[in-house]
């Protein structure tokens, strides 16, 4: 997969592209991470890429054209069939593991990021195909949320974390949350791990596992239970949960 930022910052995604997971997928060839800063598509000797808003108000807006330019060089760049150009956006759709796993199935993705007061709208109405939000709340740009999304949809191709089933151990990759993990050593300040994932008996590991993530699920983020399409194992587990927590 290619990846272009577009980003008046490109300095800020050093550190986050150049260690762990992002370094490898770049070094295996899994991944190619470009930044474009909108500054070397002005045309005026200062590099301006803000503008005083129509209509009044405070603060800068970005301008089209720069953005506009960036884009279109990107766009050409690559020869990928299935591109997908993402407007960083507090307005924007919110993000979550199901628009990570659709993001994963394009060949290039383009993430533009605002500043300022935002970007000149008409790159929204005309530029992008999406916007998209983090979360209901408001970051000086849209870098730091660029590189949240590069990394949920980087876990999701293959190869990228190693294990073929990597990603879909991690919580919401099924909408459920994660179940508890422990390791050496077996005894700790006098808390102890769970006997039965000492029992060597994977079948009964993987229930108790599947019961402590509904468990974790439910008490934690019960919104997600709605949309979670439960086995009929799941439902007896859910039971069993209930059951316990009354008789608690």
């Amino acid at each position: 997969m290619r990846i272009d930022i577009i980003s008046l910052f490109p300095e800020m995604f050093t550190g986050p592209l150049g260690h762990s997971i992002l370094k490898r997928a770049q070094s295996r060839g899994l991944i190619s991470v470009q930044v474009t800063n909108p500054r070397d598509f002005t045309y005026d000797k200062h590099h301006i890429v803000d503008d005083c808003p129509f209509g009044g108000g405070s603060g800068m807006v970005m301008k089209p054209d720069p953005i506009f330019r960036a884009v279109e060089s990107v766009v050409s760049a690559s020869s990928a069939s299935r591109k997908r150009i993402i407007l960083m956006c507090p307005s924007g759709q919110v993000f979550d593991q199901a628009k990570a796993r659709e993001l994963a199935g394009y060949e290039q993705l383009i993430f533009v990021c605002g500043h300022y007061e935002g970007i000149d709208a008409r790159i929204r109405e005309h530029v992008v195909h999406e916007a998209i939000s983090i979360g209901d709340y408001v970051l000086t740009g849209g870098e730091l949320p660029a590189m949240v999304i590069t990394d949920a949809v980087a876990r999701m191709i293959p190869g990228v974390l190693g294990a073929d089933d990597g990603a879909q151990q991690d919580s919401f990759y099924n909408g459920l949350l994660e179940y508890p993990q422990y390791t050496r050593p077996r005894e700790f300040n006098g808390w102890e791990v769970p006997e039965i994932l000492l029992s060597g008996d994977h079948a009964k590991i993987e229930k108790w596992r599947q019961k402590e993530s509904l468990k974790a699920t439910l008490e934690r983020r019960p919104d997600l239970m709605d949309k979670v399409e439960l086995s009929s194992q799941d439902y007896k587990l859910l039971e069993e949960i209930k059951s316990e927590q009354a008789g608690g």
